[in-house]
C-alpha cells in the first residue's frame, strides 16, 4: 500500500484493498512470489501481447501507466497468474479479481479440496496416510455430483493440452489443489505448479541423475534418467490425463452405479496407462477422454444432484 500510495505500483484492486479496506481475503496461497513464467515461441506471442495489455489497464482508461505497467511485469514473472489470464474465458479457472503490485486477487471458491473435509494441520499431523485416505473417501459429495467434479477436471485437462498459447503441464495433480462451487462445478484453486511445457524442459534437462527418481518437477511431472550421459531427459512420461485419471479412479469408483462400474474401472485404467511417447498419443488422449467424459454425462444427465 505505500508503493501504492506513492504512484510506484497500481492495478484495480489497490484502491479497495488500500483506502476503501474493503477487501477481504479468504486464504491467502503464498507470500513468496518466485515461480518465472515463460513461453515457448509456440505461443501466439502477438495475441497474447495485446490480451495482456489489456488486463494490465486496470482502470480501463485505453492506456497502461507506468504503476501499472510495473504491476503487470511483477505479475508475469508468476506461472499462474499468466495461465490465469490465458484461461480467464474457461468455466474452470478462477476468475480474476484485480491485482495490486504482484499481489493478485481471484473468486473465493466455496469448497477447496477435491474431499468435502479439511482439518487443523495440527490432528493432520497425527492421522495416518492410509486412514486419511479411506476417511476422504467418506467425506465426498454423491456420486453424480462427484461425477460432474470429474467432468470439469477432464474438461480443464482440454484447456491446457496444446491450446493457442502451447502446451502446460500439471506437476501437481492433487486432490488439495482443485476446488468446487456450490453448483459443483470444478475450480482449479491452485495452479501454481502448472508449467508451459517449454519451461519445464529447460528446467529439467540437463539435470544430473543417478536415477529416474532425480528427474521429477513438483511431485508428478517426471522424466527419465538417461544412463549414458547420467543427465535427464526433457520429455515428460505422463500426460496430464493420465495423471487426472489416476486422482479420479478412487474417488469415481467408490459409489458408482453398479450397471457402469466395470466399464468406469477399464476405462480409468486405460487412461491411467497412457505414455506421452505412445505413438498416436494424440489421438488416443483425445478418445480416451471424450468416451470418459460421454459414460460419465449419459449416466448423470437426468439426475437432480448433477
Amino acid at each position: 500500500c505505500d508503493k501504492y500510495k506513492t504512484g510506484v505500483i497500481d492495478g484495480p484492486a489497490c484502491n479497495s484493498l488500500c483506502v476503501t479496506e474493503t477487501l477481504y481475503f479468504g486464504k491467502c496461497l503464498s507470500t513468496k512470489p518466485n515461480n518465472q513464467a515463460k513461453l515457448g515461441d509456440q505461443g501466439n506471442l502477438s495475441e497474447l501481447v495485446n490480451l495482456i495489455l489489456t488486463v494490465a489497464d486496470g482502470d480501463k482508461d485505453g492506456q497502461v501507466s507506468l504503476g501499472e505497467a510495473k504491476s503487470a511485469w511483477a505479475l508475469l514473472q508468476l506461472n499462474e497468474f499468466l495461465l490465469m489470464v490465458i484461461l480467464q474465458d474457461k468455466e474452470h479457472t478462477p476468475k480474476l479479481m484485480g491485482f495490486c503490485g504482484d499481489l493478485y486477487v481471484m473468486e473465493s471458491v466455496e469448497y477447496t479440496s477435491l474431499y468435502g473435509i479439511s482439518l487443523p494441520w495440527v490432528i493432520e499431523l497425527f492421522i495416518p496416510s492410509g486412514f486419511r485416505r479411506s476417511m476422504d473417501q467418506l467425506f465426498t459429495p454423491s456420486w453424480p455430483r462427484k461425477a460432474k467434479i470429474a467432468i470439469g477436471l477432464l474438461e480443464f485437462v482440454e484447456d491446457v493440452f496444446h491450446g493457442p498459447y502451447g502446451n502446460f503441464l500439471m506437476c501437481d495433480t492433487s486432490a488439495r489443489n482443485l476446488g468446487y462451487n456450490d453448483k459443483y462445478d470444478l475450480k482449479m484453486v491452485d495452479m501454481r505448479k502448472i508449467v508451459p511445457e517449454t519451461n519445464l524442459k529447460q528446467l529439467i534437462k540437463d539435470r544430473h541423475c543417478e536415477s529416474d527418481l532425480d528427474c521429477v518437477y513438483g511431485t508428478d511431472c517426471r522424466t527419465s534418467c538417461d544412463q549414458s550421459t547420467m543427465k535427464c531427459t526433457s520429455e515428460v512420461i505422463q500426460p496430464n490425463l493420465a495423471k487426472a485419471c489416476q486422482l479420479l479412479k478412487d474417488y469415481l469408483l467408490r459409489g458408482a452405479p453398479s450397471e457402469i462400474h466395470e466399464e468406469l474401472e477399464k476405462q480409468l485404467y486405460s487412461c491411467i496407462a497412457l505414455k506421452v511417447t505412445a505413438n498416436q498419443m494424440e489421438m488416443e488422449h483425445s478418445l480416451i477422454l471424450n468416451n470418459l467424459k460421454t459414460l460419465l454425462w449419459k449416466k448423470i444427465s437426468y439426475t437432480n444432484d448433477s
